[in-house]
């Protein structure tokens, strides 16, 4: 236990700074961001866009509210230390913070989720990006990465504990769309086909996923 204990800075210090600031500098070199997907703070590839809604910002936060999805709190020490406990102990927070992801240049505007078994080990989650020059309080496109994390685990590329995701993303995409359907907050929604390429991929944790590439668009109720 002592031995274990003596070799977690070390572990802290590659798995959390060494081998990210590598792979960071090795994707900045490599091709140019594939189209339709999201990306880590190190460029891996991360969750594919597959939904996307028009309104507000209070409109999308009213919405998730009513069907039953909780806003993630910022990433903070104090934030961070309270999602680890609540992973290790089985202990709720139905708010834990989630990591960090980037549209181009820009991380996430909005996370939401839904934690599965009284604690985020096993959570429904999105990811929403503001698109557009929409002033604050007017009308935007909200385009996002909804995924289940259904595990802990290491990951594949860094070595850093995270969560892994389950391959079927498209039937997280259809749960989201039924449960702001069912809230009454949806006024209309349209499927576009062929947003992305249909197949298998894999995401910044090295999770395979599996989608038919089509994107659920929805209009909120305001």
């Amino acid at each position: 236990m002592a031995a274990a204990l003596a070799l977690l800075p070390a572990y802290a210090a590659f798995a959390y700074v060494v081998v990210p600031a590598a792979w960071s500098r090795h994707q900045r070199k490599a091709a140019s961001p594939a189209p339709g997907l999201t990306y880590t703070a190190e460029r891996l590839p991360a969750d594919p866009l597959n939904v996307a809604f028009v309104g507000t910002r209070e409109e999308l936060r009213d919405a998730m509210r009513a069907a039953g999805w909780c806003e993630a709190d910022p990433i903070t020490l104090r934030s961070g230390l309270r999602d680890a406990a609540s992973v290790l102990f089985a202990r709720p927070y139905v708010s834990a913070p989630m990591s960090t992801h980037f549209l181009g240049d820009r991380p996430q505007d909005l996370g939401f989720e839904q934690i599965v078994g009284g604690s985020p080990r096993r959570r429904h989650h999105v990811r929403f990006w503001r698109t557009g020059a929409a002033a604050t309080g007017e009308r935007a496109l909200w385009i996002g990465a909804a995924t289940y994390d259904e595990s802990i685990g290491l990951s594949h590329y860094t070595g850093e504990v995270m969560h892994h995701i389950s391959p079927r993303i498209d039937a997280e995409r259809e749960k989201l769309f039924a449960d702001l359907a069912r809230a009454g907050r949806l006024v209309g929604a349209e499927r576009l086909a062929g947003y992305r390429p249909a197949g298998s991929g894999v995401n910044g944790g090295g999770d395979v996923y599996q989608t038919d590439g089509a994107l659920l668009l929805g209009r909120l109720k305001s």
